[in-house]
């Protein structure tokens, strides 16, 4: 299964299988068997580029590669990674920018692994310099426009520890601030936040 989120909006694209724990289509959920062709994709894409109107859309068919190879054709391809930091007191680094809660990520160099990218985007974005490196959590995909071109981003998630305390947003990256959070207190009452990085936290919350 792979979850695109699509200006805000969560597009998943999945098999047979998978399809049956969706459910039916209703007024805010559409369910969709592929139709084979890249033009059907982008007619779902234009759809939740240019209007709120569902919650979700569901693609599936008995080829879920075929799907998500379709699916990519239509986009510029990014990569990136980041971190769910925790200190260790438990509570976890949350930076804000551009008004919403996120976490520290940024795209890969050429030649780094996601895990070099991770670190290195945690170290850059925070002022943090102790870092160890946890397990991979996820991975997250959302779209965006650039230049005029459709770009499909992918990111790594790792899980992290940190010995340090002291945070120092980067303000070169519109970071506004940078704080150590209760997850589960944050959870329950999320503020502003995109929905792949809730996402990302709530995998955390449960990863060991």
């Amino acid at each position: 299964m792979y979850k695109i989120y699509i200006n805000g909006t969560p597009l998943y694209l999945v098999s047979s299988e998978e399809v049956k724990s969706f459910g039916a289509s209703s007024e805010k959920k559409l369910v969709l068997r592929h139709a084979g062709k890249k033009k059907f994709l982008v007619n779902i894409v234009h759809q939740l580029e240019s209007s709120d109107r569902f919650d979700s859309i569901v693609v599936f068919d008995t080829d879920l590669d075929r799907i998500w190879s379709d699916f990519q054709k239509i986009y510029e391809p990014i990569s990136a990674a980041g971190g769910a930091v925790f200190n260790p007191e438990g509570k976890v680094l949350l930076i804000h920018r551009r008004g919403s809660w996120d976490l520290p990520k940024g795209k890969m160099d050429p030649g780094e692994t996601p895990e070099q990218t991770a670190v290195r985007e945690v170290q850059e974005e925070t002022g943090l310099n102790n870092i160890t490196l946890g397990p991979h959590l996820l991975d997250t995909w959302h779209t965006y426009e650039h230049k005029g071109k459709r770009v499909l981003k992918t990111t790594h998630w790792y899980k992290m520890q940190t010995t340090d305390h002291q945070l120092v947003p980067q303000a070169e990256e519109d970071i506004e601030q940078a704080v150590w959070d209760d997850l589960d207190a944050f959870l329950a009452a999320p503020k502003e936040v995109y929905g792949n990085i809730l996402d990302v936290l709530k995998k955390a919350q449960t990863a060991s």
